[in-house]
C-alpha cells in the first residue's frame, strides 16, 4: 500500500505515534538523506580520480595529500551513516521505527525529526553517554 504526503506535512507529537503516514514521512527524509550522501561521495571519488600529485612543489604536494585524506575521512563518514541510514530503512519495513532500542518506548517526533537514525530515546542516550564517560574516566 502506498502512501501519499501532504505536501506540507510535519509530524506532530498530537498524532498517532509511527502512523502509516509519519512512516512514510521519515522513509522519504532517509531515503534523500541517503541519495545525497551518495551524490556527495561520488564527487568526492570523482575528485580524488582526477587529483593526481602533479605539484612540483614540496608545500603544495603536502597540503593537496592532506586534502586527499581529509576526503577520504569524510568519505568513510559517510559510507558509516549511509550503513546507519538503511539500518533505519530496515526498521521502518520490520515496524520497529522509531521506537528505543534499549527500552521500546517512543524515540519522539521531535528527536526523529533531528536525528532520523536515532536508535536510543533522548534518556537511554544520556544514560549511554555518562556510561561512556564514566569507563572512559576509570
Amino acid at each position: 500500500m502506498t502512501v501519499t504526503l501532504p505536501p506540507d506535512y510535519r509530524p506532530t507529537e498530537t498524532e498517532p505515534f509511527m502512523s502509516e503516514v509519519m512512516l512514510e514521512y521519515f522513509r522519504q527524509k532517509l531515503l534523500h538523506w541517503r541519495a545525497e550522501l551518495l551524490r556527495e561521495s561520488d564527487e568526492t571519488l570523482a575528485h580524488l580520480q582526477e587529483g593526481g600529485l602533479q605539484e612540483a612543489d614540496l608545500a603544495d604536494r603536502a597540503s593537496a595529500e592532506t586534502d586527499r585524506a581529509l576526503e577520504l575521512r569524510t568519505r568513510d563518514r559517510e559510507r558509516k551513516l549511509i550503513a546507519k541510514i538503511d539500518a533505519a530503512l530496515t526498521r521502518i519495513e520490520d515496524g520497529s521505527y522509531g521506537f528505543c532500542e534499549e527500552t521500546g518506548e517512543p524515540i519522539g517526533v521531535r528527536r526523529l525529526e533531528a536525528r532520523p537514525i536515532a536508535t536510543l530515546s533522548i534518556e537511554a542516550q544520556e544514560r549511554h553517554e555518562r556510561l561512556e564517560r564514566t569507563h572512559r574516566e576509570e
